[in-house]
């Protein structure tokens, strides 16, 4: 758990600490509450701590690495599931598109989680009181 401060007087916070709230959509800054309102809508302010949390900005990032995870894991395992089991095309196509839907709306939460936990670790968008979109040194 890094301690200490940046040379601006900032105190440095703990990027893996931040990343496992994220990943458990919680708040980043202290894990008491919720970090999501809905499914992927992340809170304004924590109900907990306080923390602004609307500074964020996951755009399409969540999106793009759900697909890649997802795409990476179920590629390879289409490959030997027909080479071992040689199933019809439709099983393969019904099978494998709800193992990816499924996948992906339990990664798409939680990839979110990740990337407002690196930005506000990083202190970006915002998320440091600075210059917004301008990580502090």
């Amino acid at each position: 758990m890094p301690e200490g401060n940046h040379q601006d007087g900032t105190e440095v916070r703990d990027l893996r600490r931040a990343l496992w709230f994220g990943w458990s959509r919680r708040c980043v800054a202290c894990g008491e509450a919720p970090l999501m309102e809905d499914y992927l809508d992340v809170r304004r302010v924590c109900p907990a701590c306080g923390t602004e949390l609307h500074h964020h900005r996951a755009d399409d990032g969540p999106a793009w690495a759900t697909i890649l995870i997802t795409g990476h894991l179920l590629a390879p395992l289409m490959l030997v599931v027909f080479v071992a089991f040689r199933p019809e095309g439709w099983q393969m196509a019904l099978g494998f598109s709800l193992v990816f839907v499924a996948l992906s709306l339990f990664l798409l939460p939680r990839l979110k989680g990740a990337f407002v936990a690196i930005q506000w670790a990083k202190r970006m968008h915002g998320f440091g009181g600075g210059e917004p979109g301008v990580p502090a040194p």
